[in-house]
């Protein structure tokens, strides 16, 4: 596995690549890379000729300075595990070579996806995403990139992105991955004790009972039955849990208005704040 940490270097490796007509997949990442993070490389792997992944923690789109400073960051282990599944080119820029002196931010029109869920919760993060997107999209220029479902808002943005912005690349949203307990497999969980992770499984649980509801119960009914399971548990703070239409991500109130429809929801245990999300509803298998 190659490693580069400057601009030129990627670029180099990708113009060599692309001469001999070779299909590039692109895989960004924050690193601390899990199971959920190496599936989407095998992705990536089966369907390109070579494989690029970013190692990149983006100051831009964490509100907390906390939550930044205490991202995990396993650069050794992250290369070994890089190695075992043959990725064939690893970028680690510093910020400043991401960040140019004359750096211009891309902007979008969220059309809405902005204002809902983590677009509420946490203002500006969305903006730091495209902008990091965007600009590594433009240093590697891939044909396809990859990004997991776990962070299903942040994939409908950035397709949005990649269309108004005209970028001449393909998205593929890859499956969530999970722990043997359902637990989301997200690098945040490291963060957690041995309790804290056991007691998170209850995230997919939730969800999981809420799916076995749809047919029994209206979009909003199901809602505030999964609210209220999480709300009377004193080992979770609920931030939101929130049932919606998966393309505009706005609140449905009756399953047969919508092709599909997901449910959305994050939490905190102790400190460590975890997503997930799960497809509750899809008119072609109904």
């Amino acid at each position: 596995m190659h490693i580069a940490t400057t601009e030129e270097e990627v670029q180099e490796f990708v113009k060599t690549c692309k001469s001999r007509e070779q299909k590039v997949g692109f895989v960004p990442t924050m690193g601390a890379l899990h199971s959920g993070h190496l599936s989407l490389i095998d992705m990536a792997r089966s369907h390109s000729d070579v494989v690029v992944c970013s190692i990149f923690v983006n100051p831009t789109q964490f509100n907390e300075k906390a939550d930044l400073d205490n991202y995990p960051r396993t650069i050794d282990a992250d290369i070994i595990k890089l190695e075992e599944v043959e990725c064939d080119l690893l970028f680690i820029p510093e910020v400043d070579g991401v960040y140019l002196e004359d750096h211009n931010p891309k902007r979008i029109d969220y059309k809405g996806l902005d204002k809902v869920m983590e677009g509420a919760m946490r203002p500006g993060h969305f903006d730091g995403v495209v902008e990091v997107v965007a600009r590594l999209f433009e240093i590697v220029e891939p044909e396809l990139a990859y990004f997991g479902e776990k962070d299903f808002q942040q994939l409908a943005i950035i397709r949005l992105m990649v269309e108004q912005l005209d970028c001449e690349v393909e998205i593929i949203g890859c499956p969530i991955v999970r722990e043997a307990n359902g637990l989301a497999m997200s690098s945040r969980n490291e963060r957690l004790n041995r309790e804290q992770r056991q007691q998170a499984s209850i995230l997919h649980a939730t969800l999981q009972a809420m799916k076995d509801l749809v047919d029994f119960l209206n979009p909003d009914e199901v809602e505030v039955w999964g609210r209220a399971k999480l709300e009377e548990l004193d080992y979770c703070e609920l931030e939101y849990l929130e049932v919606a239409e998966s393309r505009t991500l706005q609140p449905i109130f009756r399953w047969k208005e919508c092709e599909a429809a997901r449910a959305f929801v994050v939490a905190r245990f102790g400190d460590v704040r975890l997503i997930d999300n799960l497809e509750l509803y899809n008119s072609t298998s109904s």
